[in-house]
């Protein structure tokens, strides 16, 4: 009997937590992550060690430019499931944009558990393909006196090429851009374009002409070309 009335007693705290996650769910899928939030919060409250909730929960702070509170929870998902990959991906992540936030002194403090928050992405992880960007970005942004390197950077672009081509090319431009080789750069996006041809491949080349090289007519054609080739 005494079962009997939990389960009577449950149901209704069960139902209602499915519908806020249905609804946090659809808000979030739509890109409105301030309407989710609340929903989201709602059923951690009834279930605090649901990882969707709160790696969703740390999305909506980033979205929401709410560092600390995203590095909350992405604490939270390692300490839940540390064998996880993408929960240190995330988390170094929400350390380099709250490090870039907050000036010089944040960013020394923080530099150190986000490279490796990275490295242990890619320990968990070998395929991990964003941990690798996060690191040439990390060794391209970081002064040489803490260990900035475009010869370190050049390590995970190498490994790039053997795991996606098509972002090793972007990779190599990517680092060729910010040194200012645009001659290079360019030669590596129209390489990423040939290997690849995403919308992302042709961004990067147009984003070049245009911003870069001050050849917005170039870059038009590359968007263009774009949509030509991807007529339904």
């Amino acid at each position: 009997m005494k079962r009997l009335f939990l389960t009577i007693f449950l149901i209704p705290t069960l139902v209602f937590s499915q519908t806020n996650f249905e609804k946090a769910d659809k808000l979030f899928n739509q890109e409105k992550y301030a309407a989710a939030k609340p929903f989201y919060e709602s059923v951690l409250n009834d279930n605090p060690t649901n990882l969707k909730v709160i790696e969703n929960l740390g999305d909506i702070e980033i979205h929401l430019k709410n560092w600390d509170k995203a590095i909350f929870y992405y604490q939270s998902l390692k300490k839940l499931k540390p064998s996880e990959a993408n929960y240190y991906y995330k988390y170094g992540g929400a350390l380099g944009l709250k490090s870039q936030a907050g000036g010089k002194w944040v960013a020394i403090r923080l530099i150190g558990d986000m490279k490796e928050s990275f490295e242990k992405a890619i320990s968990l992880n070998p395929k991990h393909i964003e941990a690798r960007w996060a690191m040439i970005e990390y060794y391209l942004q970081v002064p040489g006196l803490f260990g900035g390197s475009e010869k370190k950077a050049q390590r995970y672009v190498n490994e790039l090429m053997t795991l996606s081509p098509v972002d090793g090319y972007l990779a190599k431009g990517r680092i060729d851009e910010y040194f200012e080789r645009y001659k290079s750069a360019e030669r590596n996006y129209i390489k990423a374009i040939e290997v690849g041809g995403s919308k992302i491949t042709y961004e990067r080349l147009a984003s070049l002409y245009k911003v870069k090289l001050m050849q917005p007519e170039k870059a038009i054609k590359v968007l263009e070309e774009y949509k030509d080739r991807n007529k339904s």
